[in-house]
């Protein structure tokens, strides 16, 4: 799925989801921007990541 992506590439899509979920949580409220689809994304980057063998920290959602 990722296979035309650099490492890089595939890192800032993760950390862009990252981001979301800091915003999110900084909102404070009941309420979430992100769901299930940004999740299950991260999912598959993380994975695509650690394949590559690229070192990232897990999202705490």
């Amino acid at each position: 799925m990722f296979d035309n992506l650099s490492d890089q590439a595939v890192l800032r899509l993760y950390e862009n989801i990252r981001h979301q979920v800091a915003a999110d949580k900084a909102l404070g409220g009941r309420y979430r921007l992100l769901g299930k689809s940004a999740s299950q994304r991260a999912e598959r980057l993380g994975r695509e990541l650690t394949g590559r063998g690229v070192k990232f920290t897990a999202i705490e959602w």
